[in-house]
């Protein structure tokens, strides 16, 4: 009969993959062997790590479920599970059984190795980050700006090994070019956990103030020291925020200038353009040309001063730089082509 994967973990059969992934969380950090020198711990560790695999995985899951109740039904009244009651796992269950379902549930080649691999995989995901880092709904920033754990945010790969602190943990933070321009804060809250009693973590969260000079170009970074979660015996990373552009309904970034580009007619292009060009300061910008100048598809024309400012010299701006779009007719007339091709050169 399958060991019970649920009982090493804690939970009941019902668990969602929420309650899943905290009772492994749990577990993972209580029964490390780097962190907990008691006899039974690697064992313990080693269990802890399969059955999270197993019940995270929504196909091992179902699959060994299968197989567990066919093992109760083929079981006589006395028989008992695999794991008697000798380990101390954290839900009242027991561990250390020789069994396992298949081939496929027993671990492979690496054993401790495996182990520490799928705790490596757990803590250095975006998913279990995600958890970690969090938009606070007070943010200074008026923006939507995409909160941290959302798409494309992955935390950047980090090693754990004892006596020493663990690598950087970096988290991009999307900021509008309104942002930008003006200068804003964003205040993230972060969840950080403190060694307790040698093995067990103390949970507490902190809030951390980034500031956003006006002009801060993209991949910026902004480091904030030993801020980040502590894991026992090994001392809290720092946490660097890179800075990112969020993409904008209207500009594209180009260093310290806005590209935008203007939707004219075939005839304001040959007879004279006349559009309002949107800025970031809030009022719109005239821009003429001079009749007998012709916009063509390479055509730029640029409005100094009213980019983004320079990140170095708050007083210098780049300039919105105008490129055109010329929207052609779908058709014409035979008598307009015909006044055409007399009217244009060759």
């Amino acid at each position: 009969m399958p060991k019970d994967y649920y009982k090493i973990l804690g939970i009941q059969r019902n668990a969602d993959n929420g309650e899943i992934r905290k009772a492994y969380h749990k577990q993972a950090l209580r029964y490390h062997p780097d962190k907990n020198k008691s006899p039974q711990a690697e064992e313990i560790f080693k269990e802890v790590s399969k059955a999270y695999e197993v019940l995270s995985d929504k196909k091992k899951r179902r699959c060994y479920d299968d197989r567990r109740d066919q093992g109760t039904r083929r079981s006589s009244p006395n028989q008992g599970s695999d794991f008697g009651d000798g380990m101390p796992f954290g839900g009242g269950g027991g561990g250390g059984g020789s069994g396992s379902a298949s081939g496929s549930d027993s671990d492979s080649g690496g054993g401790q190795n495996n182990s520490r691999a799928s705790f490596g995989r757990f803590f250095d995901s975006r998913e279990s980050y995600s958890t970690v880092f969090e938009d606070s709904a007070s943010s200074f920033d008026s923006d939507d700006d995409v909160p941290l754990g959302g798409e494309g945010s992955a935390p950047k790969r980090r090693c754990i090994s004892p006596q020493s602190r663990q690598s950087t943990i970096e988290h991009e933070i999307y900021v509008s070019l309104e942002g930008i321009a003006n200068g804003c804060k964003k205040r993230m809250k972060i969840s950080r956990a403190s060694p307790r009693n040698g093995v067990d973590v103390l949970q507490h969260d902190k809030v951390l103030t980034v500031q956003i000079q006006p002009g801060c170009k993209s991949g910026t970074k902004i480091c904030f020291p030993k801020a980040g979660l502590q894991l026992p015996g090994i001392g809290p990373p720092d946490v660097v925020f890179v800075i990112r552009d969020k993409p904008h309904t209207i500009f594209r970034r180009d260093g310290n200038d806005l590209l935008y580009t203007a939707k004219i007619s075939l005839k304001d292009a040959l007879c004279g353009v006349h559009v309002m060009v949107p800025t970031l300061l809030g009022s719109p910008m005239e821009l003429n040309t001079d009749v007998g100048e012709v916009i063509n598809p390479k055509s730029v024309r640029r409005i100094p001063g009213y980019g983004l400012p320079d990140s170095m010299n708050n007083s210098r701006r780049g300039a919105i730089v105008v490129r055109f779009s010329i929207q052609f007719p779908d058709a014409i007339s035979k008598e307009l082509a015909s006044s055409l091709d007399k009217i244009l050169p060759d």
